[in-house]
């Protein structure tokens, strides 16, 4: 990183999510960090890359709390179905296909469509991370990545060893825009001892847990059948949540299994149009948050979104819990701007250095611009974030300080060499 490099974005709206209304305002940036938000003067700007803010609210990047990003290849390639089904006929299958290439590829498009559309950090479990390592790198973005372990792919336990690698490799790397943590896959397919491997694993790293939870009523009778309790008890029971744990899915929770969750501080990961598409279920987000969990946005893979546009998340969250409750107040715009920047980043224990606009903390932030039509008249910007905006209108993404996008172009990665690459390979593949 250049040695006192200086950003001043001028005359935006900036929304900070700490609880301060939007405000018209400049910001400077020096090195990684947010130094002024509001007044700058030319002498505290002196020497700085200026980025004209007319016409633009400034927010946090958002915070894309669970996806397989390398599944950017299987995108659309197996819609319409049961998750069981689709997971053992044809994703699973395909990803048996899956080299150190493709995921490389894959997880390339997915750093572009983020970029693209205002996140700036994800949370990533999948195959071969030393990959999708290697992607967060070049590409800018911020990322919590954990290699998924599954027993019956691993009978001699080398996945395990292999996240133990990425984290030796890859933890606090790319000026610390990078934190592995461990992922048992799910209750259903990582048996008691196999848990305990991981726990024991990510325990002697100091590391976290990233794990599919309670995504469906089919796990929910196998945990039961099995060993008479609820997912969340089993995990809970092994030890998993002694450690930081990222839960994705929370689907079907029970009184019992919410009081675990916030006796642990384990963070959920709701990801309503996998849940919907799926035909998984509606997590009770607005019980979860009234008994103080912390709760994140996420998109899930390609293949059951099938997209990474958190703009279109939030949308679709604030919906779905409306007419789940079937109460328009519930989850209102600005609560839902929260849950996909700075709850986000509780739920990654992230929210120290990003999730809001402050001085001292990352300079991880977006420009989304507001001359678009679809946001005219501009009665109340908080709402059109929500309810207008879409992932094409983010103009300018910064993270860490680094400009990945100006003024709609990637400035980090080759979009078009991408496109052809992942084109040539899901033609192979599928």
């Amino acid at each position: 990183m250049a040695v006192n490099h200086k950003i001043w974005i001028r005359n935006t709206q900036i929304l900070t999510m700490t609880g301060a209304p939007l405000f018209a305002g400049d910001i400077l940036i020096e090195n990684d960090k947010i130094a002024v938000l509001g007044q700058v003067s030319e002498e505290q700007a002196a020497g700085a890359e200026i980025i004209d803010g007319r016409n633009t609210i400034a927010m946090p990047g958002l915070v894309n709390t669970h996806t397989h990003a390398a599944m950017t290849l299987l995108r659309s390639y197996a819609d319409d179905m049961e998750l069981m089904p689709w997971l053992n006929d044809k994703i699973w299958p395909a990803e048996a296909k899956f080299v150190n290439e493709y995921i490389y590829w894959g997880s390339a498009l997915a750093a572009v469509e983020m970029i693209q559309s205002g996140t700036t950090t994800f949370a990533d479990m999948y195959d071969s991370m030393h990959e999708v390592a290697r992607v967060t790198e070049e590409s800018g973005l911020r990322a919590n990545l954990s290699r998924g372990c599954v027993v019956f792919s691993d009978p001699e336990l080398k996945n395990i060893q292999k996240n133990v690698r990425l984290h030796e490799n890859f933890n606090n790397a790319a000026d610390g825009r990078i934190k592995v943590w461990f992922a048992p896959h799910a209750p259903y397919t990582c048996p008691p001892a196999y848990v305990e491997k991981i726990v024991e694993a990510a325990k002697s790293c100091n590391a976290g847990i990233h794990v599919h939870l309670a995504e469906t009523l089919d796990e929910q009778r196998q945990i039961a059948e099995g060993y008479g309790k609820t997912p969340t008890e089993y995990l809970n029971d092994l030890g998993v949540f002694e450690l930081p744990t990222l839960a994705a899915h929370s689907v079907y929770l029970n009184d019992n299994d919410i009081a675990i969750l916030k006796e642990h501080n384990v963070g959920i990961a709701h990801n309503p149009s996998s849940n919907l598409k799926l035909a998984s279920g509606i997590a009770n987000i607005p019980k979860y948050l009234r008994a103080g969990l912390n709760v994140g946005i996420g998109t899930d893979g390609c293949s059951s979104n099938n997209t990474l546009n958190m703009f279109k998340e939030m949308t679709i969250c604030s919906f779905v819990q409306k007419v789940n409750a079937m109460d328009p107040t519930v989850l209102p715009a600005d609560s839902i701007l929260q849950l996909a920047t700075i709850g986000g980043a509780k739920v990654l224990r992230w929210d120290d250095e990003i999730g809001t606009l402050e001085a001292g903390k990352k300079a991880d932030l977006i420009l989304v611009d507001l001359n678009k039509p679809h946001f005219a008249p501009w009665n109340n910007s908080v709402s059109d974030l929500v309810y207008s905006a879409q992932g094409s209108d983010v103009k300018t993404t910064i993270v860490n300080g680094n400009v990945l996008m100006k003024n709609y172009e990637v400035l980090t990665m080759d979009v078009e060499k991408i496109m052809v690459e992942t084109a040539r390979i899901a033609r192979n593949v599928l």
